[in-house]
């Protein structure tokens, strides 16, 4: 297990000499002291990645960057157990999703590694006597800040693209999940990817976070976490003219027609909801449903969402495990008590389940009927495993409702009839929208949201874009 920072292709005490606790949310155990970051830690992180910009790393060609990068994504792969119990021991999840989200690290690494070399500029017809033609560059130095809820995964949605366009990168992941990034950090190490091409700095937002979106070497910033946190970046980066790509909150709509089919829709919808303990900005938390099948949706969401298994994530057939901290699971509490005080009906969940750690900060899933849209838990990001039911009365009322909102990231729409399929999927504001599945991220598709859900596109071709410049050249032939 990796504690240290890693800076210029080496493990790094920080310079304040300050480690601070992480913690096991299933228990409250104290998993390792990892070295707390600051700004000058920041400062040699990214003079570190401007040097290898300059260097072997600026001169490689496409091909063995991306040669490297598939590298990465064999030796994710020959570490995978390991690595996902160090992700399922830091963000509470369970054993068997922590798996497939190292699984999904090394895709996204590969896909990244064969699309190196495919990523050109273009011949363009020009109204003078000559040749113009586009290239495709490197921004330089980018400042990448992934969240808590899915530490490795996320951190390789940035890395893979921003490495095949031959940029450098400072990695800060969160305080509370610091752990595979840093393995990661050996890893890439180990596949021949030269010194201070890749640093990673764990350390908080004030300091670490804001020295690394300051930092006047510091070309391009990429954002995952909350839209008020987004918020503050893009001003910081402003007078650095910096390159900003943010993926942010949601509250995104599940909206079920009275000819869905009930049975599919209830079992996708309350994985799409309470999957990672409903830590997800993609969660589809308000379910809009149409009152002719009100009450019996309900009922069906309910006996399934009280089948859950709650409890300690390396528990066998453990299907939820726990909050990230004390501190979110207080605020995903006032929330269901919000949801109560506002005379929305809680028909289960949000309580403590029996049996588990007593110094884990466990939550059974909850859903509220009786809600509408101007409640605190229909409007505002909660960001765990609450779900609130909204009745309406035909289309256009439903498309109002999914509208309604601040956020545009993620939707799903459940229905039969192509027509509405067609109107609806054009009218609903949100980055990405599913049809009758709750599965709309796919790491060969662009990724991100309208509104208060961001700026720009991760995953697919679309993601390289966010990390390259473009150049038009013209030569004339007079």
């Amino acid at each position: 297990m990796q504690t240290r920072l890693f800076i210029d292709g080496r493990f790094v005490p920080a310079k304040s000499g300050r480690v601070y606790p992480v913690l096991n949310p299933a228990d409250g155990a104290v998993l390792a002291r990892v070295s707390e970051g600051g700004p000058e830690d920041i400062d040699a992180a990214v003079n570190a990645a401007a040097r290898a910009a300059s260097g072997p790393w600026g001169k490689m060609q496409a091909r063995e960057r991306g040669k490297i990068l598939l590298k990465i994504a064999g030796l994710i792969r020959d570490n995978l157990d390991a690595l996902a119990l160090l992700e399922c021991r830091t963000a509470g999840k369970p054993l068997g999703d922590a798996k497939d989200e190292m699984g999904l690290a090394a895709d996204t690494f590969e896909y990244y590694g064969g699309a190196a070399n495919k990523h050109f500029g273009e011949t363009i017809p020009v109204a003078g006597a000559g040749l113009d033609y586009t290239l495709r560059e490197p921004v330089g130095v980018c400042g990448l800040i992934v969240p808590w809820n899915f530490p490795l995964v996320i951190a390789a949605w940035k890395l893979g693209p921003a490495l095949a366009c031959g940029n450098t990168a400072v990695l800060k992941p969160s305080p509370e999940t610091p752990l595979t990034a840093l393995a990661l950090a050996a890893l890439a190490a180990e596949a021949g990817l030269p010194e201070g091409v890749l640093n990673v700095v764990p350390g908080p937002g004030p300091g670490c976070g804001d020295a690394l979106v300051t930092h006047p070497l510091v070309r391009k910033v990429s954002f995952t976490g909350s839209t008020a946190t987004g918020t503050g970046i893009m001003k910081a980066a402003a007078d650095g003219i910096k390159r900003v790509s943010l993926e942010l909150g949601g509250k995104s709509p599940n909206i079920v027609f009275d000819d869905a089919d009930l049975d599919l829709c209830v079992e996708k919808s309350v994985w799409s909801v309470f999957y990672n303990a409903g830590q997800d900005c993609c969660a589809r938390s308000r379910v809009l449903v149409h009152r002719r099948i009100h009450d019996k949706l309900v009922d069906k969401l309910v006996a399934r969402t009280r089948k859950f298994v709650v409890g300690h994530p390396e528990k066998k057939g453990t299907q939820i495990g726990p909050i990230i901290s004390a501190r979110q699971h207080a605020k995903i509490a006032m929330y269901i008590a919000s949801g109560k005080a506002q005379g929305a009906k809680l028909l289960c969940g949000g309580v403590r389940p029996k049996g588990v750690p007593a110094k884990g900060h466990y939550l059974t899933p909850a859903v509220f009927a009786g809600a509408d849209a101007e409640m605190r838990i229909a409007r505002e990001e909660i960001f765990g495993p609450v779900l609130a039911v909204i009745p309406f009365k035909d289309e256009a009322e439903a498309i109002a409702l999914a509208n309604d909102s601040a956020y545009g990231l993620s939707a799903s729409l459940w229905t039969r009839d192509v027509g509405r399929v067609l109107r609806v999927t054009r009218a609903v504001q949100s980055g990405v929208i599913s049809v009758n599945t709750s599965s709309s991220v796919h790491l060969e598709a662009p990724f991100g949201g309208y509104k208060g859900s961001g700026l720009g596109r991760e995953l697919g071709l679309k993601a390289l874009d966010l990390y390259s410049e473009v150049k038009n050249v013209f030569i004339s032939n007079v």
